[in-house]
């Protein structure tokens, strides 16, 4: 079985804040995990990712509802999960993080060959009068659009 599969999509990122750069990372999860990840059943509203001392990428605030047929042997829904990367991409994003003020935001689900992938952006947060501007060009957007369906 090959391809992916989009599990959970982060639009609200994309409206939050600039994206400059992505990357894809795998994710350490433990035996429920996996079966609620699959079923799509979890939260990401809130969730950041953290780099910390030991150069470890880290994701927080991910809630992964219990497995409903696992019974006592349910794992923590809350727990900080750690994102695997290469360790060249790490020591890139903590350069960026340090000096120009970025943050780490997850964008997308994916289960790829099996696995559960997810796409890590570099981000800014947006001002009030960016986000104003995204909506008025979607807005010229979907008028456009409108207009040459019509005609």
């Amino acid at each position: 079985m090959s391809g992916t599969k989009l599990l959970a999509d982060n639009r609200r990122a994309r409206y939050d804040y600039f994206v400059s750069d992505s990357m894809e990372v795998g994710i350490v999860l433990q035996g429920t995990e996996v079966k609620s990840m699959k079923g799509a059943q979890f939260s990401f509203n809130d969730a950041w990712v953290e780099l910390d001392n030991l150069g470890e990428l880290w994701i927080r605030n991910l809630h992964v509802n219990p497995y409903k047929m696992a019974g006592l042997a349910n794992h923590d829904p809350d727990r900080k999960k750690k994102l695997l990367a290469h360790r060249a991409e790490i020591k890139k994003l903590r350069r960026q993080i340090d000096e120009k003020g970025f943050t780490l935001i997850p964008l997308d689900f994916r289960l790829k060959d099996g696995r559960i992938k997810i796409t890590v952006g570099l981000c800014k947060g947006k001002k009030q009068y960016d986000k104003r501007d995204s909506i008025k060009e979607k807005d010229q957007k979907r008028d456009l659009d409108r207009e040459l369906r019509r005609s």
